[in-house]
Order: C-alpha cells, then structure tokens, then sequence
C-alpha cells in the first residue's frame, strides 16, 4: 500500500458494519487515545502550564476509576448500538491486570474506551464530543477550581 491510499484509509471513516468487526481490545486500543488527546485538549485550553502539570492533570481524569464514572454517568445516553458496543469492551478478557486500579473499575474504563474508538472509526465525531461533553467536560466545569 501506498503513502496516498494509507493516508485516505486513516482519514476515511468505516461502515458500521466494519467498524463491528475490530475486536474490543483494539477498539479500546484506539479509543485510549482518543479520549486522552480530548483530555489533553481540554486541559491545554484551560490554561498554558508547564507540560509536567498539564501531564500531572491529565492522570487525574485519564485513569481507570475516573473512566468508570463517567461510563457511569454516559450510559443512560447511549443508544442501543453504543450500549452494544460499550458492553463488548466491558466483558473483553484482556491477558493485562490492572495495577493499582479495581478490577470492576478497568472493566468500565475498557468499555468506555471501546466505545470511543468505535466511534473514533466511524468518523462520528459530534457523537464523540456529546459523550465527551454529557460526562468528563461537565465534570471538569463543575470541578475547575479544584484544578486550577
């Protein structure tokens, strides 16, 4: 595969139905890093700090006991699909133990981050930036003064 047709599949959504096909762990994978880059994002727009409080910050919302929650608080939210999707990453079996995290807690995380990256995939970008607003930004908002 060519440099051109490897960048158009990267920038190209996928099908439901393709998207369906990913294993759980290789959405979540993917969606880590979606929902850490809005993390980042959120926090780099707050203010313009060292990178070291910028990564000490993210840590506090980019863990598997803060995921859980706001897994938590989103699935009332979720369509059927997205529940579908969620549930996959929650009951993957992963060979990875979590340190220092409660099992239940990484469960909803995976699932959580499952979720992201199917998105992520299908390119649905403002469905994305919903979750991300009904859950963790409503969070920082209501908690800014804690980390500032």
């Amino acid at each position: 595969m060519c440099h051109n047709e490897l960048l158009n599949e990267l920038c190209s959504p996928l099908p439901e139905k393709e998207a369906r096909l990913y294993s759980p762990l290789t959405l979540a994978f993917l969606g880590d890093a979606v929902y850490s880059l809005l993390v980042r994002n959120m926090l780099s727009l707050q203010a313009n700090k060292p990178t070291g409080k910028l990564h000490k910050d993210s840590i506090k919302y980019v863990n598997a006991a803060f995921q859980a929650q706001m897994a938590k608080e989103l699935l009332p939210h979720l369509t059927e699909n997205e529940e579908t999707v969620f549930k996959r990453g929650r009951n993957a079996h992963s060979s990875h133990s979590p340190k220092n995290q409660n099992a239940g807690d990484y469960r909803y995380a995976t699932g959580l981050e499952t979720l992201y990256g199917y998105l992520y995939l299908c390119g649905e970008t403002q469905r994305i930036k919903e979750l991300f607003s009904l859950s963790t930004l409503q969070f920082f908002e209501n908690n800014k003064t804690e980390t500032l």
